[in-house]
């Protein structure tokens, strides 16, 4: 079923007289489009304006197009009875996770012990070592998290753009604020048996809240896939208020923070959060905004 006959239904169900209007409208037609002044003696200008609303009536050459006459056609046919409960939107299919998807979420709730179990920990970040370790020789501590910083950044975008579907993202919002507009409506009209109808559409559209969730995780699984082997060599660089640090030499040594003046890498800034973990995050959030912005790819739907 097509948009455009799904609201022609809606209209139709919503106010009978639209049913007369849009039979005029279909009438006087001409090449498939029509003027205000060949039907404003049979309908009125509210009609008209809920018609172009509605996108049943779109711009035309000399006038106003019928955006679709077979399907405007299809919806007078067959109302469906649904007191209102039809919606404009589709609902879109929910994206399958592939057996990778699935892997990589295993490998990462995995990847989360390394953080409680220190063997683990000591296996996963000695790993990482062998490439970042000989970094620490060239470049200050501060630049090692900024290049992972600027990697995190510029992997995150990528995969949300390639493994998240921003239509179907649009679609679902779509959907829920078109069925939100609908209850408003028969609120107003104080339409009680379309109240009912709605609320049970809304139930229904409660899946489309798992399917969002599945369309944003999706990408987040692999993010934090390749992440947290990373985080974890950096926790692992420094330890925990000095304990365990691989790397004493550098988690002792001092910088000076704005606000909070000389402060060693393995300093508790707020609470547990060290001063590393604060300047990851800081330059995380800048490098993606960059990345972003550079690579002009939008992350929320349209």
């Amino acid at each position: 079923m097509s948009k455009v006959e799904r609201r022609v239904r809606s209209l139709v169900s919503e106010d009978g007289e639209m049913r007369d209007a849009l039979e005029v409208v279909l009438d006087r037609a001409t090449d498939g489009e029509v003027q205000w002044v060949e039907v404003r003696d049979e309908i009125t200008s509210g009609q008209w304006g809920r018609l172009i609303e509605k996108e049943i009536l779109v711009d035309g050459d000399s006038g106003f197009a019928l955006a679709d006459p077979d399907a405007i056609e299809a919806g007078l046919e067959d109302d469906g009875g649904s007191g209102g409960s039809s919606s404009d939107v589709e609902t879109p299919e929910t994206t399958s996770w592939t057996k990778w998807d699935k892997l990589a979420a295993v490998a990462t709730v995995g990847a989360f012990v390394g953080y409680a179990v220190g063997p683990v920990r000591a296996a996963i970040a000695g790993t990482i070592d062998v490439v970042l370790g000989p970094l620490l020789n060239v470049v200050p501590f501060y630049v090692v998290i900024m290049v992972i910083a600027l990697a995190t950044g510029l992997y995150s975008t990528l995969l949300r753009a390639g493994l998240m579907d921003m239509e179907k993202m649009s679609a679902y919002q779509n959907r829920m604020k078109e069925i939100q507009e609908r209850r408003k409506e028969a609120k107003e009209r104080d339409d009680q048996e379309a109240l009912d109808a709605i609320q049970e559409e809304q139930m229904d559209a409660m899946g489309d809240q798992l399917g969002m969730f599945k369309e944003q995780f999706r990408p987040m699984v692999w993010i934090m896939f390749l992440t947290i082997p990373a985080f974890l060599w950096m926790f692992w660089v420094i330890g925990y208020r000095g304990s365990d640090s691989a790397y004493p030499e550098i988690a002792a040594q001092e910088l000076v923070v704005p606000i909070v003046g000389t402060v060693t890498w393995d300093a508790g800034l707020v609470g547990p959060i060290q001063m590393w973990i604060v300047w990851y995050f800081l330059c995380s959030m800048a490098f993606t905004q960059i990345v972003q912005k550079s690579l002009n790819i939008e992350m929320s739907p349209s």
